[in-house]
């Protein structure tokens, strides 16, 4: 019984990943000038949502009640300073560098609660989550390289 409060224990602290991912790409969605990257931000934050769901879900399944409300966050410019330490004057390479960053973060943390997790249901799940870091991350870099194309002294 007490592996199966550690598996609740790490899909809690993934949950709380998700909604801060989610806080994050809204603030930055809030915050491009670019209709197109606009989106992306967007359609991260609610992708974050469907990972907290699916984690949510998962928890349920153990027999576990769920809080599936997100509680209210801080104000944009200061989630973005305080949980990041991102300055507030971040122009759009940097927002990419730190979605990359962010996404890199989310994988690897999947990857680290893995040997933790007892339940195989819950296991595959954490891969999948970590997979779809990893797009995520790849949407920021397929970005970037094209900010680069665009702006040759960007790299510098």
């Amino acid at each position: 019984m007490a592996k199966a409060n550690a598996d609740v224990e790490i899909l809690e602290f993934a949950i709380s990943r998700e909604v801060e991912a989610h806080r994050l790409f809204l603030a930055l969605s809030r915050r491009v000038s670019t209709p197109a990257m606009r989106k992306v931000f967007e359609d991260l934050a609610k992708e974050e949502l469907e990972h907290k769901a699916k984690l949510e879900l998962e928890m349920m399944k153990m027999g576990r009640a769920v809080d599936i409300g997100l509680k209210p966050g801080p104000p944009d410019s200061e989630y973005i300073v305080s949980n990041t330490d991102a300055p507030l004057d971040m122009d759009y390479r940097d927002m990419l560098l730190l979605g990359m960053e962010k996404e890199e973060a989310s994988f690897r943390t999947y990857v680290n609660l893995l040997p933790g997790v007892e339940d195989e249901q819950s296991r595959e799940l954490l891969l999948a989550l970590a997979e779809e870091e990893v797009k995520h991350k790849l949407r920021f870099q397929t970005e970037y390289e094209l900010l680069l194309e665009k702006e040759p002294d960007a790299e510098s």
